[in-house]
């Protein structure tokens, strides 16, 4: 098996010839890696293979490193299942974009225990890249490398003013939680992406069939997440209240999170089949993008694994740029992402779809 030794900052995810933009626009995205190797027990890329990659065959949780840097991600196993997607009809308040309920399977995978924070999420944002990538390695991720881009530093102050120290990245664009999934990808050599909304409310609910994993007593609430009332007008420490079931801090509330879908109003209407397999709605148009979840900001009413939103060109308001930033909101202090890792690495043209390209927002 071969490795390869690269900084990930060379590769971009899409092809500049096929952007659609004028011609003084310079577009590329940002993939920096150390090892960038992918393991696929069952496709294509086997030969990228990193024999040192982490033996997940007993599928249980652990601490995913970043190499050459201190900083790790927790990443917890999600077994696979069938569920009921979607608020049922006799819940007050249902908002009509949340059903009606359609069951739903989801595949197994690893999700990070927590939303990634300000101390996970700038190892992407501040790494310097130089060197060149290997072709092996752009052939095993499906990237066409043309251009170069670093993120841009944030409009202001990306954290709004709350601090960073254990808390939640947060104001990023959903096109800059992709790459730093792609990012991510390229360091650990290992295949990571942001979760389908199917994944994040199978997630959320941690095998509860109510709206909340800890049961419909509200009363409750506080001990699990940060919301309007407990939050004091800023978004918390990730992972000091009680987990779910299945081990995830803040799933509801503290920061609403990032899924890979297009938001789409009818979602459950448009999910086809009687048990419906791992649904994913791929981005088409720059807004909406959806987003699950509360955030500190919301009210209780809010603070349920069947909430949906989508995002907004509002989010970028204050946005001075002509383009406005591809990487951050300027307006958007509520939102953040986690990421999963697929138990069954997929084949390289799978991983091709999560690759999308840059919408520009003028």
């Amino acid at each position: 098996m071969k490795s390869c030794n690269f900084t990930l900052s060379d590769v971009n995810p899409f092809n500049a010839g096929r952007v659609r933009s004028a011609s003084w626009l310079f577009l590329s995205a940002l993939l920096i890696a150390g090892c960038a190797t992918i393991q696929d027990r069952s496709s294509d890329v086997s030969d990228a293979a990193d024999p040192d990659a982490t033996d997940t065959s007993d599928f249980s949780g652990y601490s995913q490193e970043i190499p050459e840097t201190d900083v790790t991600i927790e990443m917890v196993p999600i077994e696979g299942g069938t569920f009921l997607m979607g608020r049922s009809s006799d819940e007050e308040g249902k908002a009509s974009h949340e059903g009606p309920q359609r069951e739903v399977s989801v595949n197994s995978f690893w999700m990070s225990s927590h939303e990634i924070t300000w101390e996970q999420y700038k190892l992407f944002t501040e790494e310097v890249v130089e060197e060149e990538i290997g072709e092996e390695v752009l052939e095993a991720f499906g990237i066409d490398a043309d251009a170069i881009a670093t993120p841009s530093p944030p409009w202001g102050d990306g954290a709004f003013g709350m601090g960073e120290n254990g808390r939640p990245a947060i104001s990023m664009t959903h096109y800059a939680a992709v790459v730093y999934a792609m990012w991510l990808t390229a360091r650990t050599g290992e295949f990571h992406r942001l979760p389908t909304e199917a994944e994040w409310e199978y997630a959320c609910r941690g095998g509860a069939e109510s709206s909340y994993y800890f049961g419909d007593d509200l009363d409750e609430l506080d001990d699990y997440e940060w919301y309007r009332d407990n939050s004091e007008g800023s978004y918390g420490r990730v992972a000091e209240k009680k987990p779910n079931p299945f081990g995830l801090y803040d799933m509801m509330g503290n920061v609403a999170e990032w899924t890979m879908d297009q938001f789409h109003e009818d979602y459950h209407e448009k999910l086809d089949g009687d048990i419906v397999d791992n649904p994913l709605f791929l981005p088409e148009v720059l807004y909406p993008r959806a987003v699950r979840g509360g955030s500190w900001r919301d009210d209780a009413e809010d603070i349920r694994c069947t909430h949906r939103r989508g995002s907004t060109e509002r989010w970028s308001r204050d946005d001075p740029q002509i383009p406005k930033s591809m990487w951050w909101h300027t307006n958007a202090p509520i939102v953040g992402f986690r990421i999963i890792r697929p138990k069954e690495t997929p084949s390289r043209e799978e991983m091709e779809k999560y690759w999308i390209m840059p919408i520009l927002d003028i």
